[in-house]
């Protein structure tokens, strides 16, 4: 086991770590002592790294929001017209939704924790900012908070329904929110 400065990926393996935790036992089963045996690292790095659970959680979920943020960015970042938008937007629902349990597992674990305590609510609040902004490239900030809950409980309801969900539907949708909405500049 590496020590000190010999180790410096510790800290990322240690939040690593504790995202796989969350995804397979939840925020109540992460623990110091299971965060620094999974990351493989001493148990005293957990407190020389982090002052608490609380700031381990915030920091491991932090990271998490910003990787969903880098799809966002990269879904919607080639995107030059709101058709071009609203296609990256359709393409996003499906990807997020499609894609590994472990995320979904992650953003549930999030709002949980939002729901109950203002810290990790004003954590999500960022990542929904974050989000907002960058559909806000293509859309007026109404029409991008719309999208946003849009995307989020699309994918969340597709990621759970036994039935399949159409892509015409996710198109229907984004198309009926974004009507006339796009960002003035921003061509049809």
């Amino acid at each position: 086991m590496a020590t000190g400065k010999t180790d410096p990926d510790r800290r990322e393996r240690i939040l690593a770590a504790v995202l796989d935790l969350i995804a397979e036992d939840g925020v109540a089963g992460v623990s110091h002592r299971k965060a620094a045996a999974r990351a493989g690292v001493p148990l005293g790095s957990m407190t020389y790294h982090f002052a608490s659970m609380d700031e381990l959680l915030r920091e491991a979920f932090t990271r998490f929001s910003s990787t969903i943020v880098a799809v966002f960015e990269e879904r919607l970042g080639a995107a030059t017209t709101a058709d071009e938008a609203r296609a990256a937007v359709v393409g996003l629902v499906h990807h997020l939704s499609s894609g590994n349990q472990r995320d979904l597992i992650l953003t549930q674990e999030l709002y949980t924790l939002a729901a109950r305590r203002p810290a990790y609510r004003e954590l999500t609040r960022a990542w929904m900012a974050r989000s907002r902004t960058i559909l806000e490239r293509h859309f007026d900030p109404d029409t991008s908070r719309q999208l946003d809950a849009l995307i989020e409980g699309l994918s969340l309801h597709r990621a759970l329904d036994t039935e399949p969900h159409e892509r015409a539907v996710t198109v229907e949708a984004v198309e009926r929110i974004t009507a006339s909405r796009a960002r003035p500049g921003t061509s049809r």
